[in-house]
């Protein structure tokens, strides 16, 4: 009875946080924005222009999740207030333990939907396009660029998030120079901002015979996916367009036609890369997107300090630079330097447990970046 005294006493602490994040989201507002979508799409002339039926179509999948996803939680949160009264009235060991396993998710799940009322930003609502690149270290990081690539895609499976990969540079022995990779989703942009900057790694190289340990560095670069049109003129004296062969994997055809594309963007030394689409003209079309993304971006910006919120600060790919590091000898630890989370469980952060990580930065800004995060 004591334990079931507890879960009670637990769940009626998370009571105030749950209506919080209704508020938060407007569940009332996002339920008749529901309506007002649907009525769109009635219209006989909607599906007229495809882009903007698309949006729209798009709009409301993602308002309908967000509305299932509070009004799952207020129920689950009902559902073990009921389950709290069976298990005092059949004092069964198994309903109560079952009581607590559901109370340990409920919980995850609504640190989950409070994060994302974080995610605030003129641009976290976006896709985003996330590069790394290998620095110092040689193929001990290439092996690395490659690791933190796996960890991405992983977490952004378990987000249900999709993943296009642009552009892919492998190692000259092993691994991965250099990718950039388009994560598709709700927020996806908001929640890899996070990840912006260059993480570091400790281990006993697997490239080393003495077996000695080793650092590594890989910089992570994360940019919105600004789908619009954006009104930006850019003088071809400005840029350069080369076109080379594709890399990397993809099938018979790849190597068989000089179809990649890179644009370098000389007032703002700025290098863009796609050789994902099927064309050369469709490769350059995507590599001019992204380049006007993010000269988009830096020209709203008015100051360094604002740029720095998006962009990032610029910082050698090496020691005393790192936003993160990821040791695995002498002993096991993931520690973010900003924000002061940190684990132990450094297998489970590399295979893409890494929204303690995401969470702990929202919070961090939220703060205004003076604080470290106690605990996530």
């Amino acid at each position: 009875m004591l334990e079931l005294d507890q879960y009670k006493t637990t769940l009626g602490t998370l009571k105030e946080p749950l209506e919080e994040v209704k508020g938060s989201l407007d569940l009332a507002g996002k339920q008749n924005r529901v309506i007002e979508l649907e009525k769109m799409m009635e219209e006989p002339t909607f599906w007229n222009d495809a882009e903007k039926a698309a949006k729209i179509t798009t709009e409301l999948k993602n308002t309908k999740d967000t509305v299932k996803k509070i009004t799952d939680l207020a129920q689950e949160y009902d559902d073990i207030g009921m389950m709290i009264e069976l298990a005092y009235e059949e004092d069964d060991e198994e309903t109560t333990a079952e009581v607590g396993r559901m109370l340990e998710r409920f919980a995850d799940e609504l640190e989950t939907l409070r994060m994302s009322t974080l995610l605030n930003g003129e641009f976290d609502d976006k896709n985003a396009i996330v590069t790394l690149h290998s620095g110092a270290g040689g193929t001990e990081s290439c092996d690395w660029c490659e690791m933190l690539y796996r960890m991405y895609t992983r977490w952004a499976a378990a987000k249900g998030y999709t993943v296009d990969v642009l552009d892919l540079q492998d190692g000259d022995e092993a691994g991965i120079k250099s990718v950039t990779m388009q994560i598709n989703g709700l927020n996806a942009y908001g929640y890899m901002r996070s990840e912006h900057g260059i993480h570091r790694l400790v281990r006993i190289s697997p490239f080393n015979a003495q077996a000695k340990r080793q650092t590594s560095f890989v910089s992570c670069d994360v940019m919105p996916d600004i789908e619009e049109d954006l009104d930006i003129e850019i003088p071809d004296d400005d840029i350069r367009i080369d076109v080379f062969r594709s890399s990397g994997a993809g099938g018979q055809k790849v190597n068989k036609t000089s179809s990649a594309i890179r644009i370098t963007h000389y007032p703002t030394g700025i290098v863009v890369q796609c050789q994902n689409e099927r064309s050369q003209y469709q490769n350059k079309d995507k590599a001019m997107q992204m380049l006007k993304a993010k000269l988009f971006i830096l020209k709203q910006q008015e100051n360094a300090e604002k740029a720095g919120a998006i962009r990032g600060e610029v910082a050698d790919i090496a020691w005393g630079s790192q936003i993160r590091s990821y040791v695995l000898q002498p002993y096991t630890m993931v520690k973010d330097h900003r924000t002061g989370v940190e684990t132990a469980n450094a297998g489970a952060v590399l295979d893409g447990d890494i929204d303690k990580f995401m969470g702990g930065y929202l919070k961090w800004k939220a703060l205004g970046g003076k604080q470290p995060a106690q605990e996530v």
